[in-house]
C-alpha cells in the first residue's frame, strides 16, 4: 500500500497491486499444460514451438526447472502451475537477446571486418573543457567491454614527463603510467579479444621513447608488434585474444617522402596522433616499432583519403561532420575502403558537453571504429550499447556480408525493398514499485506510465512509436502491438524507452534499452531495462512479444 499527499490534511492510498498474466499467458499455458499442470516435456515444446528455440532441448527445460525451485512455484504434482510459469517468462531467464557470454559469430576474418566498441577522449570524467582527465573512466569503460580506447599524449610543463589530458583546455591532466595500468588490469575482464589503443600523440621523438618504453614494460608479452610495417591484410581477432595494440601515426622523421600524410586543420591533425617535429634530432625507432595499426589522412581530399592500397592496410579519422559531408557523393567509395581498411569516426570539436552523435551513419557505411563520448549519456550511447549486446557482448560485431561484397558494393543511399516485419507485442511492465521510492514520480498519485518503441537504423527504418498512458498504476498492463517495415534489418536496433506522463510535457524517465534486431529471440520475452547511465535495473522488466515474418507474408 502506498500513501501520496494530496493537500495538507487529506492523504490518498493505493493498493499496489501483484501483476496477474495477460490473457495471452494464461491461453500459452492452457495450450501447453495438462490438468493445470506444466510438466518438462510440456515446457519443451512451448520452447520449440512457441519460442521458436529450434535448438533447445529437454536438458534446457530440465535447467529451467531448476533455475525456479527457490522461488517455491512448483505444483504440488511437481509441475509449473500458471503463477510459475508467469514468472518464469517474466525473469532473467528468458532474456530477449542470447545470455552472454555467447560469442557467434565467425571471429577469424580480418579485424576490417567488425564494428569494434569505440570510445573517445576515454580518460575524461565529464566535459571537454574542464573536467577532470583520470584512469577511473578507462576501467569502467573496458569494464563495459569497450574494446578501443583513445589517449592524447602531451608534454608536462617542464617537457620531460608524458601526461594525459585534452590539450588547450583546463581539463587536469593523469598520468600516462596510470592510464596503461587500468588498460592492462581491465583489459580482459569482460572479453578476451584485443583491446586497440589509439594515441593522439603530441610528443617530441625523446618523449615518444619513454612511451615506447613505459608501453613495453607494461604490457610485455600482451602487446602486439606486428611482423612487418606494411600489412596486406590485418590480422583476425582470434589471433589477437589477449593482444593489445597500438595504433598512431607514425613519426613524422620516417615519412621523410611521404608529404602527402599531413592533416587539413589542426583538428584532425590531434585526431590523427600527428607527431611533433623533431627538433632535438632524436630519433624513437622503439616508437614506431610499437604501432600495429598505421593511421593517416594522405593530402590531396576525398579521393585520396579513400584510396585502396592493395599492399598495405591502414586507418583513417573522419570527424561526424566529414563522413556527413562525403557520404552524400563517395558513399560506395567509403564502403569500399572499410572492406580492408579501418575507418574511425569521432565526435565534432564543439562537443564540448561531451555529447555524442547517432552512430547508425558510420556503421551503415562500414565504418568499424564509430567513436563515441562514453561519459555522453543519451539516446546514441543508449543506440550504441544496444548494438554491442550483440555477438555475446564481446565488444566485435561481425559486419554484415554485403557491406563486404566486394562485387558489388553496398549503396547506403539506394532506395532497398522491404526484407522483414518485425511484430512487438508489449504486454505489460513491472518492477518499478521495487527500485523507485514511491513519491519518485509523483508526488500525489501512483504513476502514469507510457512506452515508446521505435527502430534506429538505415534512414528507411528509423520510426518511433508510442503507448498509450496508463493512469495510477505501478504495473502497467498496455497490450498494444507495433509493426516495424526493415529494409536493412541487420543494421537495425529497437529502441524501448518508459516514460512517466506528465501534463506539462517534461515526462519523467522510466527505463530504456536497446537492442540489436538481428539477435532478437522470437517469443515473449522479458525485458530488462537500464538507467540513464546505462546500469541495468534489478527489479524492472517489461514483458514483450516478438515476431518476423518475410514482407510478402505480413500484415
Amino acid at each position: 500500500m502506498s500513501t501520496f499527499r494530496v493537500c495538507f490534511c487529506f492523504r490518498r492510498r493505493f493498493k499496489i497491486r501483484e501483476a496477474e498474466p495477460p490473457q495471452d499467458i494464461i491461453d500459452l499455458f492452457n495450450q501447453y499444460s495438462e490438468n493445470g499442470t506444466m510438466g518438462i516435456d510440456h515446457l519443451h515444446r512451448f520452447l520449440l514451438e512457441f519460442q521458436r528455440e529450434k535448438n533447445a532441448t529437454k536438458e534446457n527445460a530440465e535447467a529451467i526447472f531448476h533455475s525456479l525451485k527457490h522461488l517455491n512455484v512448483f505444483h504440488r504434482k511437481g509441475g509449473l502451475h500458471l503463477n510459475a510459469f508467469f514468472r518464469y517468462l517474466l525473469s532473467d531467464h528468458n532474456p530477449p537477446i542470447p545470455p552472454s557470454p555467447q560469442v557467434h559469430h565467425d571471429m577469424n576474418a580480418p579485424l576490417a571486418h567488425y564494428y569494434l566498441y569505440t570510445g573517445h577522449n576515454s580518460y575524461l570524467t565529464g566535459n571537454q573543457l574542464s573536467s577532470d582527465c583520470s584512469s577511473e573512466p578507462i576501467k569502467k569503460a573496458l569494464a563495459k567491454g569497450v574494446r578501443v580506447i583513445e589517449l592524447d599524449l602531451w608534454p608536462n610543463a617542464t617537457g620531460d614527463k608524458v601526461e594525459v589530458c585534452h590539450g588547450g583546455t583546463l581539463t587536469t591532466p593523469v598520468g600516462l603510467m596510470k592510464c596503461l595500468h587500468a588498460t592492462k588490469d581491465y583489459a580482459f575482464v569482460i572479453s578476451d579479444y584485443p583491446v586497440v589503443i589509439t594515441f593522439e600523440d603530441h610528443l617530441t621523438p625523446a618523449l615518444q621513447a619513454k612511451v615506447a618504453k613505459m608501453v613495453s614494460k607494461t604490457f610485455g608479452e600482451m602487446l602486439h608488434l606486428p611482423e612487418s610495417e606494411s600489412l596486406a591484410e590485418f590480422p583476425s581477432p582470434e589471433s589477437l585474444k589477449k593482444k593489445i595494440m597500438i595504433s598512431t601515426k607514425p613519426p613524422k622523421e620516417y615519412l621523410e617522402t611521404q608529404d602527402s600524410m599531413e592533416e587539413t586543420t589542426q583538428q584532425e591533425e590531434a585526431e590523427e596522433g600527428e607527431a611533433e617535429p623533431n627538433e632535438d634530432g632524436v630519433k624513437a625507432p622503439e616508437y614506431k616499432k610499437l604501432i600495429a595499426i598505421h593511421a593517416g589522412k594522405p593530402k590531396g581530399g576525398v579521393q585520396s583519403w579513400l584510396r585502396t592500397d592493395l599492399n598495405k592496410v591502414r586507418r583513417l579519422s573522419l570527424s561526424e561532420q566529414e563522413l556527413e559531408a562525403i557520404s552524400r557523393s563517395h558513399g560506395t567509395e567509403i564502403v569500399r575502403f572499410t572492406q580492408k581498411n579501418l575507418l574511425r569516426i569521432y565526435p565534432k570539436g564543439a562537443r564540448f558537453d561531451s555529447s555524442n552523435y547517432n552512430p547508425l551513419l558510420g556503421w551503415m557505411h562500414g565504418a568499424q571504429m564509430v567513436a563515441l563520448n562514453m561519459q555522453g549519456y543519451g539516446k546514441y550511447l543508449w543506440i550504441m550499447q544496444g548494438m554491442f549486446r550483440a555477438n555475446g557482448g564481446c565488444g566485435y560485431i561481425k559486419k554484415p556480408d554485403f557491406l563486404l561484397n566486394r562485387s558489388e558494393i553496398f549503396n547506403p543511399g539506394a532506395n532497398l525493398p522491404v526484407k522483414k516485419t518485425l511484430k512487438v507485442k508489449l504486454y505489460m511492465g513491472d518492477g518499478w514499485h521495487l527500485d523507485f521510492p514511491h513519491t519518485h514520480f509523483d508526488l500525489y498519485s501512483p504513476p502514469d506510465f507510457f512506452t515508446k518503441v521505435g527502430i534506429v537504423g538505415v534512414p528507411a527504418d528509423t520510426t518511433t512509436k508510442r503507448s498509450r498512458a496508463i493512469e495510477d498504476d505501478w504495473v502497467p498492463v498496455w497490450n498494444e502491438e507495433f509493426h516495424f517495415s526493415l529494409t536493412v534489418p541487420e543494421l537495425a536496433v529497437l529502441r524501448i524507452e518508459v516514460q512517466e506522463y506528465d501534463t506539462s510535457g517534461k515526462h519523467d524517465f522510466g527505463g530504456q534499452t536497446c537492442l540489436p534486431v538481428s539477435e532478437l529471440r522470437e517469443g515473449i520475452r522479458a525485458v530488462s531495462l537500464f538507467s540513464r547511465k546505462g546500469n541495468r535495473y534489478k527489479s524492472v522488466k517489461l514483458l514483450m512479444h516478438f515476431e518476423f515474418f518475410d514482407f510478402d507474408a505480413s500484415m
